[in-house]
């Protein structure tokens, strides 16, 4: 009865404002919780929601899945947001547009160091262990080294994709190996067409809405440019 009591007021706080960034929680009783980040704490599952947090059993969890209805996000400069500073050093080091880092940390883990996503990846840019691993990172819950490593491994994508943003974030979610299965183009899965889609749409808002003087690194030509590929969507596979 508390676990049916949690989970009714955490649907009930889910919608009561529109989120610009969520999936959805499906328990095995069929309630869809809509949440805005999560992460595995012992056997439960801890729920960021509009309003507050709940705690569910991971065995009642059956499902998590993307929400393809995304509100504008107002622009916030990258100064003025969480690790900001981190952001703009591994913006500089490695040549990578800091309002597509902060996009992507957006739909990664929103902003949350401790995130871990249901296939282990980890983290403030949700890095796979091994990938952590290959790029040299030490404690990949440090919002330091997640972010360097992170922005590092975009780098490298936006590189080998020659700054085609979809095909680079597509890569970033479901995996270079995954795109080149489906003849360079957007993997297609649900999720992957869904995580491209929602991290194109906060960097274009930003892009938008920023001051048109602004000069950017690269990688910022490219996500405004090119148009939309065809559906991709990849997760930490």
């Amino acid at each position: 009865m508390r676990l049916k009591h949690m989970a009714l007021s955490a649907l009930f706080v889910a919608f009561a404002a529109p989120l610009s960034r969520a999936e959805y929680i499906v328990l095995r009783s069929g309630q869809r919780l809509t949440v805005t980040g999560y992460q595995i704490v012992g056997a439960k599952y801890h729920l960021q929601m509009k309003g507050g947090t709940v705690d569910v059993p991971v065995d009642q969890v059956v499902a998590i899945e993307p929400e393809d209805v995304f509100t504008p996000i107002p622009h916030v400069e990258v100064s003025q947001e969480p690790f900001g500073d981190l952001i703009r050093d591994a913006a500089k080091r490695y040549s990578v547009d800091a309002d597509l880092i902060t996009s992507v940390i957006a739909a990664e883990s929103n902003f949350d160091p401790q995130a871990i996503s249901r296939r282990n990846a980890r983290g403030l840019m949700q890095l796979l262990p091994a990938t952590a691993t290959r790029l040299g990172v030490k404690n990949i819950f440090d919002p330091k080294e997640n972010i360097e490593a992170g922005t590092h491994y975009l780098s490298d994508l936006l590189a080998l994709y020659k700054n085609d943003l979809a095909l680079t974030l597509a890569a970033y979610n479901a995996g270079p190996e995954r795109v080149q299965r489906y003849g360079q183009r957007v993997p297609p899965f649900a999720e992957t067409i869904s995580y491209v889609r929602r991290v194109k749409q906060t960097y274009n808002q930003r892009k938008s809405s920023s001051s048109p003087a602004k000069t950017a690194p690269r990688g910022a030509a490219a996500a405004v440019s090119t148009p939309p590929a065809a559906a991709s969507t990849s997760a930490r596979f």
